[in-house]
């Protein structure tokens, strides 16, 4: 792990801080639209608007990459991504902040399209594992540590989104001064909505589903915490907790998933998800410690995040190769779908609720996840365990197309080597059979 480390260390320390200044933004703006009185339904339309406008520039930013190249591009994208989060500050009203939240969706879909397609032109058969892992470490600590940056400075003031602007804009300092060629970057092919419907009901709802959990925890968590009375101090680690909880939990779910009917998991995985989500709806209240939020928290990620994962696989086991890498980016697709609803549902529900309503919100859709996957363990036979392919960890909240591309190669070097030429080819056979099933 330390010669991939090394070999791309300006690639890691650049995504690192672009993470780092995306985690601080989003959970500064949560905080800060409480306080100039936003309610809970135009906050959420507010964060709403940056996954709409992530999931657009995942569609359009690689149609740049042909015209003007990934170093212009990635410039671009830094200069406006951090140009967003100085008007925040200036214009802290909700017109603009949801007009701010979709450009900067956008830009940072084009950052880490940039960053992802270097790491993999870098990477090979022989690293791609290990440059995965890495990527997960690196965002998740981005990721957790950025909520903790909120306690450098009130929220109040212009500081911290001074300091979130600093961070994108550093970013470009390793990534454009190491060497690096420019990478092959091709669009990949593309599968229809109807078509990973057809190839795995599941999978399908089960991404959209968790992708409205996920969205909303990111978007209306830092709410929560500001309208329940939680310090400042608390909401950073309330925030942090939930990649803390994925983390730890992202890879044991993954060892199971891999041993048992993947069906099966995600039940037990998401029927998990709704009792954390209606205990903590019952539960919260006057007398609810900042330790067990912080728990409950991190149960939330630690059970959100691995779905998206769980989902992705589940429909790789039932397609042939050729097919995994276009099935990959639909799911994103749904998962981006979902994550954009999330906000509007959940600051639909705190509104009538209560801040304790996006628990609610948590518990029914991870409940809806549960029943689904049961009654399609009753409509379709399981993949024979030694036809599974591996678990590959993805990041629910900001994948692209690229980084799916890295994890499909990965579960085809994975799977190949577990059994002869001939065999993978007959379960592709099977595979293309049951998909179209």
């Amino acid at each position: 792990m330390r010669a991939a480390f090394m070999g791309f260390w300006a690639l890691f320390l650049g995504f690192g801080l672009v993470m780092l200044g995306n985690a601080l933004q989003g959970t500064l703006l949560g905080v800060r639209a409480s306080m100039e009185g936003f309610s809970t339904n135009t906050t959420g339309f507010v964060m709403a608007a940056y996954f709409v406008g992530f999931l657009g520039g995942s569609y359009i930013v690689p149609k740049l990459l042909g015209l003007v190249g990934h170093v212009r591009v990635f410039a671009a994208m830094a200069s406006i991504a951090s140009m967003t989060v100085l008007v925040h500050a200036v214009y802290p009203e909700p017109i603009t902040w949801m007009a701010m939240r979709l450009v900067t969706g956008f830009a940072y879909a084009g950052l880490y399209i940039v960053i992802e397609s270097w790491i993999n032109d870098r990477s090979d058969n022989a690293n791609r594992g290990t440059v995965l892992s890495i990527y997960m470490l690196v965002n998740n600590f981005a990721m957790a540590a950025g909520p903790l940056l909120l306690n450098l400075s009130v929220p109040e003031g212009y500081d911290l989104f001074i300091l979130a602007s600093v961070l994108v804009s550093v970013a470009l300092v390793p990534l454009l001064l190491s060497a690096q060629p420019v990478p092959d970057f091709s669009t990949p092919d593309s599968m229809s909505l109807k078509g990973l419907y057809r190839s795995s009901p599941l999978g399908f709802m089960g991404s959209f589903l968790n992708g409205l959990c996920v969205g909303a925890l990111f978007g209306m968590g830092p709410v929560f915490g500001t309208l329940i009375g939680l310090s400042i101090q608390d909401i950073s680690i309330f925030m942090g907790a939930i990649f803390v909880g994925g983390f730890l939990l992202q890879f044991p779910i993954g060892w199971f998933s891999d041993r048992f009917d993947r069906r099966l998991i995600i039940t037990l995985t998401a029927g998990s998800g709704g009792a954390v989500g209606l205990f903590a709806f019952v539960v919260i209240g006057d007398g609810s410690t900042p330790e067990m939020l912080f728990a409950l928290s991190a149960l939330a990620g630690g059970i959100f995040l691995p779905i998206y994962s769980l989902c992705i696989a589940h429909v790789n086991d039932f397609l042939p190769p050729k097919k995994m890498v276009a099935a990959s980016a639909a799911l994103i697709a749904v998962n981006g779908a979902g994550a954009a609803f999330g906000p509007l549902i959940g600051g639909f529900i705190m509104d009538l609720q209560g801040p304790e309503g996006l628990w609610l919100a948590f518990g029914v859709i991870q409940s809806g996840i549960a029943v689904f996957a049961l009654w399609r363990m009753t409509q379709r036979a399981a993949v024979p365990l030694d036809e599974q392919g591996p678990y590959v960890a993805y990041t629910a909240q900001n994948s692209t197309s690229v980084i799916a591309e890295m994890g499909t190669e990965e579960y085809i070097e994975v799977s190949s080597d577990s059994g002869p030429e001939e065999e993978a080819a007959g379960k592709d056979g099977e595979k293309e059979k049951i998909g179209s099933e």
